[in-house]
């Protein structure tokens, strides 16, 4: 026993890492810096009334980004809230899409609908920071964008916010690629 605490000590003392990133016995996070962070933006409970009393169900809405233009989002539903977690954020890692962006912020101004949600999404000077709603919020700042102007209209609920969201991504093009579709070479 005496034996473990010297060794965490050493190991805390010899570590070059910040104090921050240093777990409590003096090694390193499991994750790192470069793996996606996960958000659960909302979780419903489902109940089905049987014979012994009432089942319940859970359903998981997950988006996953690497803050480097990579984001995705995943539904996943089980019979436990920690599975429908887990569920969620692996079809979110399975649906990953770039966004593209120009700096800081996105490429250029997009509005798309998906059933009753309507996002608008406006590229924002330098400083602006993420001006969105939670959903988006969340969508936004995974995939890195750090100043844009966003407009949630119609139905807020998140899981049509949430493709409305990635609709209007889809819906983005670099100056690149509108150059290519052109036919004319930078």
């Amino acid at each position: 026993m005496a034996f473990d605490k010297k060794q965490n000590k050493e190991a805390a003392a010899g570590s070059k890492a910040p104090a921050d990133e240093r777990s409590f016995a003096g090694f390193q996070k499991a994750a790192p810096a470069s793996e996606n962070e996960e958000i659960v933006l909302s979780i419903n409970r489902c109940s089905k009334v049987v014979k012994g009393g009432r089942n319940f169900s859970f359903g998981a809405l997950v988006v996953v980004g690497d803050h480097n233009g990579k984001v995705g989002f995943g539904y996943g539903k089980a019979n436990e809230v920690s599975d429908a977690i887990r569920k969620g954020g692996e079809a979110a890692r399975k649906n990953m899409i770039t966004v593209p962006v120009r700096g800081t912020t996105v490429t250029h101004t997009v509005t798309a609908k998906y059933r009753g949600s309507s996002v608008l999404i406006r590229p924002a000077s330098e400083g602006t920071g993420l001006i969105a709603g939670a959903t988006m919020r969340a969508v936004l700042g995974l995939a890195g964008v750090v100043d844009v102007l966003t407009k949630s209209l119609g139905s807020s609920n998140p899981s049509n916010v949430v493709k409305a969201t990635f609709k209007a991504i889809s819906m983005m093009s670099t100056k690149q690629q509108i150059m290519e579709k052109r036919g004319k070479a930078n």
